[in-house]
């Protein structure tokens, strides 16, 4: 007899569908809708990207180009990123075999993963790590090997390393300045790691996504460090550098070899990124050395001005090297992050994003909560104000 549960028949989930879950970052940032909190969640800017960028796109949309370009991304765009790698890293870069123009570092990401990972290879995770690699693993079938890294310091124990590449690691996921926690790998870090990648034929795919925003230390590319030219896939982007995170676009950097497979899936993911704004993009590239050296120093005021709040109120934050975050311990608070975030969008108008969601979900318990800190400087006092208001009020578990 035919069956009569045709909605099972005609909603057979698949499993990878089944096993992402909705992201808590992009869910901390509707619930400000909820509780009218000040957004310190997603790292979602509130202040303009530059006039002259904003300007190029325009001219580029009125000058109608605005149909499918080059897949591998334009030409000039492709030979401009090649050339900042040059200046910047001392790595000689093809631009038309090795550079690929994507939809957003996620894009680059997932192609990178696509591109290296079979079902059931297995890929080391340094946690705390960015939400999305856990969702990008499950796409391509990848297990994740966690690698917990502990605050302030976020040090490697070389005898654990070992441990983890042992039971067969294909690739790492490498980011550097580091979401959530603001960790900038040092040069003999790097080494190390790449050692261990040699020894155990792995791959490094890096996320560099945050590279001019660095505070201590400066940035370096696993692609500089000696054996690991063809065994490395940089992931780069202009959305954090350049306060457009909206235009979805992207790139991946690796040998010949490796781009040529991560450009056949790239071209029927989404063909191209869009046209105008890699247009736009050469004017970025193109910025005085000023724009970069001040965007630091933007970044590192704003952190200064949110850090010392953080750690009146009772929370123990932990000093950013690089990127836009800071990483905070929650006990003041509440035992647990999810707690912690739920009681000050309530309590203190302010979203922020449970630790759980950079952790490797086996954990029960993650008494750490990560603020967002690329806002304007007047919604920063806002909520320092919000903040020390619960400190002032004399009843809650902050005190």
């Amino acid at each position: 007899m035919p069956s009569t549960n045709t909605a099972v028949n005609r909603h057979s989930i698949a499993q990878r569908a089944q096993l992402t879950q909705e992201s808590q970052i992009r869910e901390a940032s509707r619930y400000c809708d909820q509780f009218g909190a000040i957004n310190l969640a997603q790292g979602l800017p509130d202040f303009p990207a530059p006039e002259a960028l904003k300007q190029a796109a325009v001219e580029a949309i009125l000058a109608d180009h605005n149909q499918y370009c080059d897949p591998w991304g334009l030409a000039d765009l492709r030979q401009g990123i090649a050339q900042k790698m040059a200046r910047e890293q001392n790595v000689v870069v093809d631009p038309d075999r090795e550079v690929t123009v994507c939809c957003g570092a996620t894009e680059g990401l997932n192609l990178a993963l696509l591109s290296l990972i079979d079902p059931g290879d297995r890929v080391l995770v340094f946690e705390p790590f960015y939400e999305n690699y856990l969702p990008n693993l499950i796409t391509c079938g990848g297990i994740p090997e966690f690698f917990l890294l502990e605050p302030p310091h976020w040090q490697i124990d070389e005898n654990i390393l070992q441990q983890v590449f042992r039971k067969g690691i294909k690739a790492v996921i490498l980011n550097s300045p580091a979401n959530p926690t603001g960790k900038v790998w040092r040069y003999e870090e790097l080494e190390v790691l790449a050692r261990y990648c040699q020894k155990y034929d792995a791959y490094v795919i890096t996320d560099e996504i945050y590279e001019y925003i660095i505070y201590e230390g400066k940035h370096i590319s696993m692609l500089s460090v000696p054996g690991m030219r063809e065994r490395t896939i940089v992931v780069g982007g202009f959305s954090k550098t350049f306060c457009v995170t909206g235009w979805r676009l992207g790139y991946t950097i690796a040998c010949a070899t490796l781009t040529t497979a991560m450009r056949k899936l790239h071209d029927f993911l989404t063909i191209c990124a869009p046209a105008p704004l890699q247009i736009a993009a050469l004017t970025a590239l193109q910025f005085s050395p000023d724009y970069f050296t001040n965007l630091g120093k933007e970044y590192r005021h704003k952190r200064d001005l949110l850090f010392p709040a953080l750690a009146e109120i009772g929370l123990k934050p932990v000093l950013p090297q690089g990127a836009y975050y800071i990483w905070a311990e929650t006990s003041a608070i509440a035992p647990d992050g999810d707690q912690a975030a739920r009681y000050l969008a309530e309590q203190a108008r302010i979203a922020a994003v449970p630790g759980k969601c950079f952790a490797n979900p086996d954990r029960s318990v993650v008494p750490y909560i990560r603020f967002c800190f690329a806002k304007k400087e007047s919604t920063l006092i806002a909520a320092i104000h919000n903040l020390l208001q619960l400190k002032e009020n004399g009843d809650t578990p902050l005190l």
